[in-house]
């Protein structure tokens, strides 16, 4: 009895059972059906003819027949319409349908394989929707990204890049044909690495390790990181990420420059002074006047690193963005004027000729400081007069001009000295470069930073600076300052009368 118990829900919850009590039913009905007819035709007819017999047990067999075949079809439905919802579920799946459920309310074999294939399906749909949650999590990343990045296959085709890394792909498109080779098969295909990154992928793919390096293109520097797309120990790609270092690559240039140039700068009038001093305290200079020439050397060379280091002050402010602006309306022909009489005497000196050209019209600028205006046409006019020889002459000018519909004043400083070579030309702004590689600075006077000055301060006046000049034929310098008010403020710390 108790073994029964066990085994009727067994059977009774799995399609073995249903099919073998199905069987079974009919095996009875189909007996049952037969006993009930056979015997009361053996009772009365057994002994006349037996052909109407045989035609009963016929019937009685066709019927069980039907029967059998009823319940076998409605078996067979029960059976194939759960199947079918499963098959057509599957489909729906294969096909993206991610949602798709069977409802089918069984407690046999095929009702667990519904639950099943729903539990599976929402595993599936929530794992699809954490995998595309992830994707778009990368994409806005990469999106955002000021780098650029691309990612390569083993065959150098690109599989993934983000918008900067695209912009990038498209401007290094062209450069396959200007780009150096030196000729020599490539060791894996590279068809859609850029030129500049195909020696790195190759590097790359070739070790299975990450690489580092910078490369040049045209005239921008970038730092590119390379690393391998592993799979079981296969190299199946590279991911590159790519910043343009330009600008860090000119400021350390610039600062190695520097602090070269002001090492060298100051280190000359400090062994000048030093040296003289020392004669001086070993008393190995006698004579009054030899005495004092060296302490008028003395006074000299501090007063170059005076001024030296005043000018380096000057500019780190500017460039430091810490330089107090006086804004105000001004009649530039008063700076002119006094500018002239300022050198006048220097000029006559040196037998060179200054002269200033004005017109009578008032050259006012609504926006400008003047003693910073004052102290660019100060250096300018000190650098012309330094490089013109005697006999030759300077004009400085002031006029009305306009630029692109813009109302400017345009100063102008002309000199009939030894000019400036045109290779020379793009760099004279640059702290401490020199023209003429043969001029030792202490020869001159100047302290190499009072063009670079000049630049800072046409800057925050939203001025140009033009600079026309040919070797033996003299130099222009002119400055084109706006008439009206400035749109923009200069990032500097400023004060408006």
């Amino acid at each position: 009895m108790r073994l029964w118990r066990r085994l009727a829900p067994l059977l009774w919850h799995s399609v073995v059972g249903k099919l073998w009590a199905t069987i079974m039913l009919l095996v009875a009905v189909v007996l049952l059906i037969l006993g009930v007819f056979l015997l009361q035709y053996i009772d009365i007819w057994f002994d006349k003819d037996a052909h109407d017999i045989k035609v009963l047990f016929i019937i009685t067999a066709i019927i069980g027949f039907l029967l059998s075949t009823f319940f076998a079809f409605f078996l067979s439905s029960k059976i194939q319409q759960p199947l079918l919802q499963l098959k057509h579920a599957a489909d729906s799946v294969s096909q993206g349908d991610y949602g798709t459920r069977v409802n089918i309310q069984s407690s046999d074999e095929i009702g667990q394989l519904a639950n099943t294939f729903n539990h599976m399906t929402e595993q599936l749909d929530k794992l699809i929707r954490d995998l595309n949650h992830e994707k778009n999590h990368l994409t806005s990343i990469l999106r955002s990204m000021g780098d650029s990045v691309i990612t390569f296959d083993a065959e150098g085709n690109v599989i993934l890049t983000n918008p900067s890394g695209h912009l990038l792909l498209s401007q290094w498109s062209g450069l396959d044909l200007g780009w150096d080779d030196d000729g020599s098969p490539e060791p894996v295909p590279s068809r859609g690495v850029p030129a500049p990154l195909r020696h790195l992928f190759h590097e790359v793919v070739k070790e299975g390790r990450d690489a580092t390096d910078n490369i040049h293109v045209h005239s921008s520097v970038w730092s590119v990181v390379m690393a391998p797309l592993q799979s079981s120990g296969i190299v199946r790609g590279a991911v590159a990420v790519i910043r343009n270092v330009t600008e860090e690559h000119k400021l350390d240039k610039l600062r190695r420059d520097f602090v070269a140039n002001i090492s060298h700068e100051i280190r000359t009038p400090l062994s000048m002074l030093q040296g003289y001093s020392e004669a001086l305290l070993d008393d190995i200079v006698v004579e009054p006047e030899e005495r004092k020439e060296l302490v008028q050397v003395i006074y000299d060379e501090s007063l170059r690193m005076g001024r030296l280091v005043n000018d380096f002050l000057d500019i780190a402010r500017m460039e430091a963005g810490y330089v107090d602006m006086n804004y105000q309306e001004i009649d530039l022909r008063h700076i002119l004027r006094r500018v002239h009489r300022k050198f006048l005497v220097y000029a006559k000196e040196r037998e060179v000729a200054l002269h200033a050209e004005m017109t009578d019209e008032p050259l006012v600028i609504k926006q400008g400081d003047e003693d910073r205006l004052e102290q660019v046409l100060t250096n300018l006019l000190d650098n012309a007069l330094r490089h013109t020889p005697a006999g030759k002459s300077i004009t400085i000018s002031g006029e009305h001009q306009s630029v692109n519909g813009k109302a400017f004043i345009g100063l102008k400083i002309k000199d009939e000295g030894q000019g400036i070579p045109q290779e020379d030309v793009p760099y004279i702004f640059e702290r401490f470069y020199k023209a003429d590689k043969a001029r030792k600075r202490g020869s001159s006077g100047g302290t190499g930073l009072g063009l670079a000055i000049v630049k800072n301060l046409i800057d925050l006046h939203h001025g140009q600076i033009v600079v026309d000049s040919f070797t033996g034929a003299g130099t222009t310098f002119m400055l084109l300052l706006p008439v009206e008010q400035h749109d923009g403020s200069p990032a500097i710390r400023q004060t408006t009368q």
